[in-house]
């Protein structure tokens, strides 16, 4: 895994997570790497959800300049 400082991508960190998934599920590993495993997934999937809640978000933002812009050319057509 990556350093905290250096950015990872999302897509990174998704592939991470299945990596984990992956490893969970086969059951070859024990207890202790288990454990250290489940908390770099919570970490990752918090990662995740803040980098997809911001992406909504300037989306939503876009959007509604879109929509401003549409409006203010509505109006200086009918002037």
């Amino acid at each position: 895994m990556a350093k905290k400082n250096e950015r990872v991508s999302f897509e990174s960190k998704l592939n991470r997570l299945e990596e984990i998934s992956t490893l969970l599920e086969s059951e070859s590993i024990g207890l202790e790497e288990s454990i250290s495993l489940y908390e770099e997934g919570i970490e990752l999937s918090r990662d995740c959800i803040s980098t997809l809640k911001n992406a909504e978000l300037k989306i939503t933002e876009l959007k509604k300049k879109l929509d401003d812009l549409a409006i203010e050319e509505t109006d200086q057509t009918e002037e």
